[in-house]
């Protein structure tokens, strides 16, 4: 399939950084999850308008492209905070106390679940499952793997990325 790329019309240059990884991959459209990962790394995270983005390019339903993005949890479809704390909330981890985690995260940030602080510097969000059930409950600060959690070890170790902060 070929398909030409064109500026798009909010002049965003971001959406240049992003043709140029559908040209790497051919404008396929089994690297859907692979462009839509590079996507939020271009953009922070997945609006809407880039959603219907990647569709036109990879020739995609936006049904489908949405519901990818929704699928996954790692995708984004609402900005987030400078620094993040995703908590696993699979089996394992939940029985061991990841939902203690996620509630005294949230109520010492004073923010909902799923919510961002206000000055766009935290957020904490729940995974369906991580795939680490060996070390839960575990949770991801800024990327990093923590395991083994409790509320205070997590709540702990958020400050020390926030700069003593909560």
């Amino acid at each position: 399939m070929t398909v030409t790329t064109t500026e798009h019309p909010s002049g965003d240059s971001r959406f240049e950084l992003l043709d140029k990884k559908l040209k790497r991959v051919r404008f396929e459209q089994d690297q859907l999850i692979e462009v839509l990962h590079d996507a939020q790394s271009v953009f922070g995270y997945l609006s809407e308008d880039v959603l219907i983005y990647v569709a036109r390019q990879l020739g995609l339903p936006p049904s489908r492209v949405f519901g990818v993005a929704t699928f996954y949890h790692l995708f984004n479809l609402e900005p987030t905070g400078e620094h993040s704390c995703t908590v696993c909330m699979g089996t394992a981890c939940y029985v061991k106390g990841a939902d203690r985690i996620v509630a005294e995260v949230a109520e010492a940030y004073g923010i909902e679940p799923g919510g961002t602080t206000e000055d766009g510097r935290f957020t904490v969000t729940s995974a369906r499952c991580l795939g680490s059930c060996g070390l839960a409950p575990v949770v991801l600060l800024d990327g990093e793997v923590l395991s083994h959690e409790e509320p205070e070890t997590t709540l702990e170790a958020v400050r020390g990325v926030l700069g003593g902060e909560a």
